[in-house]
């Protein structure tokens, strides 16, 4: 494993440079994943970026948990769109507050039997959780990181650091693959972004989504347009995948709004091997049409379902 002042260095090489040594360990193949906000809204949690928190008034509109048929619909049309992984994400601290649970499993089945590897973001969960959802047939389970250790306590007081580090290393212990990431962008130090590289390394995910943030109107950080600019958004995707060579590194929110598409293609050439294509929980996304012809212009080739 890479040191983090051996990080800071490569992060202050010429970008080019820099972009050589990550895509050593970028795949040739490209992997597409889309997502359902299956319950939106109304979160008990503070994260200061975030627009379904209940502390802030924005403009996003609660629903609660959709129905199966409306998730069988929405995984069929991403099957469709060439979508490998379909994940069910649900706002909340944990999937106890909804009472929605044996739904949520229900859910999974489904996916299951469209052909879609399951994948669920539904909170801080426990191992009786956990193995209840790979007997469902879960094949991945998301829980960001989101940001580093020492800077936790600046966007986050209502759960720690450490809630999200035991819920990673649970899902590991039940033998599901973890996907679990960062946001971008959030006011973090350069030494912050190469910590975020490094703490991801230690609980080694499947799939690190690098999100770069959009600022909502009315969160906290809703006027932190200038927090970090396009060069080290790409220099922070390429520390990421340096520091976790065997991760698919997926590029996923604020990608469309904080990146020209010249560079979505850069980083799809040299240090991003996977994408969530569609809309995501409170912002929009590229098409899958457009995300596809991303790809080919980068010289990848889309993984097929198994």
């Amino acid at each position: 494993m890479k040191t983090k002042e051996e990080l800071l260095e490569l992060y202050e090489l010429p970008l080019e440079e820099l972009l050589r040594e990550a895509q050593k360990y970028t795949k040739k193949e490209f992997e597409f994943c889309s997502l359902i906000s299956a319950r939106t809204g109304k979160c008990s949690q503070d994260c200061k970026y975030c627009a379904q928190s209940s502390f802030y008034k924005t403009d996003c509109k609660f629903h609660d948990l959709v129905s199966i048929d409306s998730v069988i619909k929405s995984a069929l049309e991403s099957k469709k769109n060439g979508a490998i992984n379909f994940a069910i994400v649900t706002s909340g601290k944990t999937p106890d507050e909804s009472k929605d649970f044996s739904t949520l499993v229900q859910m999974i089945k489904e996916i299951k039997k469209i052909g879609l590897k399951p994948c669920a973001s539904i909170g801080i969960a426990d191992k009786n959780q956990l193995l209840a959802l790979k007997e469902a047939g879960l094949v991945r389970f998301h829980h960001n990181i989101n940001t580093c250790k020492t800077y936790h306590d600046k966007i986050c007081s209502t759960h720690s650091y450490e809630d999200r580090i035991k819920t990673c290393k649970y899902v590991k212990e039940a033998g599901l693959e973890l996907c679990s990431g960062v946001i971008i962008g959030m006011g973090e130090t350069k030494e912050q972004r190469v910590e975020m590289a490094l703490e991801l390394a230690q609980i080694n995910p499947e799939s690190i989504p690098v999100n770069i943030l959009t600022p909502i109107k009315g969160t906290p950080f809703e006027n932190y347009f200038d927090k970090i600019d396009e060069e080290n958004i790409i220099r922070t995707i390429a520390i990421i995948k340096i520091a976790n060579p065997d991760s698919s590194i997926r590029l996923a929110g604020g990608k469309k709004a904080r990146l020209e598409e010249g560079n979505i293609e850069l980083l799809i050439k040299t240090c991003v091997d996977s994408a969530i294509v569609g809309n995501y929980l409170t912002t929009t996304g590229f098409s899958a049409c457009e995300d596809e012809k991303k790809v080919i212009n980068a010289g990848k080739i889309l993984s097929p379902l198994n």
